[in-house]
């Protein structure tokens, strides 16, 4: 059994009910059950700032042995599409309806055009790492670094459940 660790994302108008939603559908994805769950952070936008604030959240998909974590980033990115998130390579860190990011899957370390695990921005992103040690305190990246170490190097301020980085 694997590990597999994911951020959702969300700034559009019903942006709680979104991640409400990708979560029925990795609730649903056959292999894996949710094993935990963080609360939803209200989160300042990172990029391009003159948008709304992004609702995030991470949770903890315990996935059967044999699982492949390109399968699951591919049931990802489906569910994005199907819940109408465009990506326009223009406005990379825009608005969106719904962003769903593999960060982590067990121990696994890949590097290819379709996935790159550990996320590769993950140690950048407050709204990232923040609800990850929620649900994982002593969490430990594969290549050995701690979140926890992340996080402490990152200029943000946590007020609750708003990141502001």
């Amino acid at each position: 059994m694997s590990d597999a660790f994911i951020s959702l994302g969300s700034n559009a108008a019903d942006a709680v009910s979104r991640l409400a939603a990708a979560r029925r559908v990795l609730e649903g994805y056959a292999p894996g059950r949710i094993a935990a769950l963080s609360s939803v952070y209200r989160t300042e936008p990172q990029g391009f700032k003159d948008q709304p604030w992004f609702a995030n959240q991470v949770l903890r998909l315990e996935c059967a042995s044999g699982t492949a974590p390109e399968d699951l980033l591919r049931c990802m990115l489906e569910q994005e599409l199907a819940m109408g998130r465009v990506r326009d390579p223009a406005n990379r860190f825009g608005p969106r309806v719904i962003d769903m990011d593999l960060l982590l899957f067990g121990r696994e370390v890949r590097r290819s055009e379709f996935l790159e695990l550990p996320h590769p921005r993950m140690a950048e992103r407050a709204f990232v790492l923040v609800p990850l040690l929620e649900i994982a305190p002593d969490i430990v990246l594969p290549d050995g670094r701690r979140a926890s170490d992340l996080l402490a190097r990152l200029d943000c301020r946590v007020e609750g459940t708003t990141i502001f980085q």
